[in-house]
């Protein structure tokens, strides 16, 4: 039940019980004062009345804060968990990443002792592919730099003129764009091409 609900059903029964006091007020002044000829039971009867609706009172208002506490609980759990998320978010990819760290140092050290740059090439460009490949798992890809000059995923820092392009189309790429998931997380660094 709603905060709101439970604040106008106990403004309700604060009213419905100022009324029965009321009323017994009137029935108690006609009794004494002879407008009413009575058994005198009847003030009896709303003073049970009375107490009922103050007991029904004192419970709405306790249902209303044990729900309002539980409520106040329940939102400092879930801000500590999203709390915990943000703080782990990244934790599965740096562990991928991880493995091409092992992987570098492998090679350099290895490159070190042999001299040989052959391997040492070799070496990183399987480190390169298996980035990739944990790039390409985690929904990311890389922004196409053919043809025509986009604002949306080019970043454009020069322009150059050049007999086999187009005009705005890109002529060179500094730094590779790339997407994840559709966004645009790095736009591709680009000279473009002016006549």
């Amino acid at each position: 039940m709603q905060d709101k609900d439970i604040k106008d059903e106990v403004l309700e029964e604060d009213i419905n019980k100022e009324e029965v006091k009321e009323e017994a007020h009137e029935h108690e002044h006609e009794h004494k004062h002879g407008g009413h000829s009575c058994c005198g039971k009847h003030g009896h009867k709303h003073e049970e009345e009375i107490g009922k609706l103050k007991a029904e009172i004192e419970n709405w208002k306790n249902d209303y804060l044990r729900k309002q506490a539980e409520f106040q609980n329940f939102t400092k759990r879930k801000e500590k968990e999203v709390e915990e998320l943000k703080k782990f978010a990244s934790e599965k990819i740096i562990t991928q990443f991880l493995g091409s760290l092992d992987n570098f140092e492998r090679a350099i050290e290895s490159s070190t002792e042999s001299k040989d740059f052959d391997s040492l090439l070799q070496g990183v460009e399987m480190i390169v592919r298996n980035l990739k490949d944990i790039m390409t798992s985690e929904g990311v890809e890389e922004i196409s730099t053919e043809g025509a000059f986009n604002p949306e995923y080019h970043h454009a820092v020069g322009v150059e003129a050049c007999e086999d392009k187009k005009e705005d189309e890109i002529v060179k790429v500094l730094q590779k764009g790339y997407m994840m998931k559709g966004k645009v997380i790095r736009p591709a660094m680009v000279i473009v091409c002016k006549k």
